[in-house]
């Protein structure tokens, strides 16, 4: 009898370690998963901050920006994968292919992206395609990941991807400003209703005079996610632009002054482009009084209409991204410079090819042989007023966007990009 209670307490421990051990492991996977944008060594073969290889395996040293891309210039490639494909074995109608020095698919309308549209053809119109606009984006740019949170949340001390770097590319010395923002704002996602969707259509609405008389307004709306930019207005454009906002992304230059313009039921999401905008945001968020004094270039909002849990800061790593990978901008050492900045539009594009199952964008695209044309579709400037900026640049920008067009990531409902 004393024998078998003690087999069966035996089994019982086995039992109990054994499901110990099972259920670490389970936690381990789940947490890997969740946090694998983190890792900016997963790549095979990575490369440092201006390009040169740090060899198979080799982690990147100080900065942690994007890897840059592994691949060589393309007339490197065609003449590496010739070789490769005379081989005894070799498999030349993969080895053939090639990308542009960002590790963009050099041929934008392959077989491969047919075949993978082919895949999502069956679906009816309006139906939402599950995975559609990150399967294609990784199929141009085999380095995507789509696992990047959307807004900062209590964690974003550990997010080693932004840590490194001031803003707008990273959050270096914003800790004690986003911490006393997050303490309460206390939210982090989208709604409990947009987080529970299997699938999730996204439309970045830009600002362009291309909006115009199009009658988008009803297309728009049906879309899941409606992303509006600064203080682009809603208001007596709803048959071109649609009535329904979920985001309005904007930084305090930027931000709506005008109370009553603001749409209700959407969130105010912060892009710090400078610490001044965390500071700005504190203010908001804590109802106190904004200071005209704090580094801004043109007269900011002193207050917006949104209660605390209504308000996010958008993840800078969108930022980072778009500028270093996608479309290629100096790097300058990590900091703001000439030419280095990504303009607001493509940035919500890179935030929803992260975070959203279709991606279409209506307002974008600037035509400069029409100088006469609208600029923006709420005010009569002409296309003839835009001045070449200093901190982005529009022409490296629209060959990112045409990329994204062209090999169907995106869809442009107004043709313009």
């Amino acid at each position: 009898m004393k024998m078998g209670v003690l087999v069966f307490m035996r089994n019982l421990l086995l039992a109990l370690c054994l499901f110990l051990v099972l259920g670490f492991l389970y936690y381990s996977a789940w947490k890997l998963h969740l946090l694998r944008w983190e890792d900016s060594h997963s790549v095979l073969h990575a490369f440092d901050s201006v390009g040169h290889s740090l060899g198979p395996g080799r982690r990147e040293r100080k900065t942690g920006i994007p890897t840059p891309p592994s691949v060589a210039p393309s007339h490197i490639v065609a003449d590496r994968t010739q070789k490769e494909s005379q081989k005894p074995g070799g498999a030349p109608a993969a080895s053939l292919i090639k990308y542009d020095r960002l590790g963009f698919l050099l041929k934008l309308d392959s077989k491969l992206q047919a075949e993978i549209a082919t895949k999502y053809a069956n679906f009816s119109d309006g139906v939402c395609k599950p995975g559609y606009s990150s399967t294609m984006m990784s199929a141009i740019f085999p380095k995507f990941s789509r696992a990047v949170p959307m807004f900062l949340d209590n964690s974003f001390r550990k997010w080693g991807k932004i840590r490194e770097f001031v803003p707008p590319f990273g959050i270096k010395g914003q800790d004690n400003l986003i911490k006393d923002i997050l303490s309460v704002t206390k939210e982090y996602r989208l709604t409990p209703a947009l987080d529970s969707l299997s699938c999730r259509r996204c439309i970045i609405v830009g600002n362009g005079g291309v909006l115009a008389n199009k009658s988008l307004g009803s297309k728009i709306d049906e879309y899941e996610v409606v992303v509006r930019l600064n203080s682009a207005p809603v208001k007596g454009f709803v048959k071109d632009v649609g009535s329904k906002t979920t985001l309005r992304i904007t930084y305090p230059e930027g931000a709506i002054q005008k109370l009553e313009q603001y749409e209700k039921d959407s969130l105010f999401v912060l892009t710090g482009f400078k610490w001044q905008d965390f500071k700005w945001l504190k203010y908001i968020v804590y109802k106190e009084k904004v200071s005209a004094s704090d580094g801004f270039w043109k007269s900011v909002a002193t207050r917006v209409p949104r209660e605390p849990h209504e308000i996010r800061i958008l993840n800078p790593y969108f930022i980072q991204e778009a500028a270093f990978s996608f479309i290629g901008l100096p790097f300058n050492n990590g900091l703001m410079g000439r030419g280095n900045i990504p303009t607001l539009g493509s940035v919500a594009i890179t935030m929803a090819l992260h975070n959203c199952d279709e991606v279409a964008v209506a307002g974008f695209g600037y035509d400069m042989n029409l100088p006469n044309a609208p600029l923006h579709y709420y005010e009569t400037i002409k296309m003839a007023a835009i001045k070449e900026s200093w901190t982005h640049n529009i022409q490296k920008e629209k060959e990112f966007l045409r990329k994204l067009v062209k090999s169907r990531v995106i869809n442009d409902l107004t043709s313009g990009i």
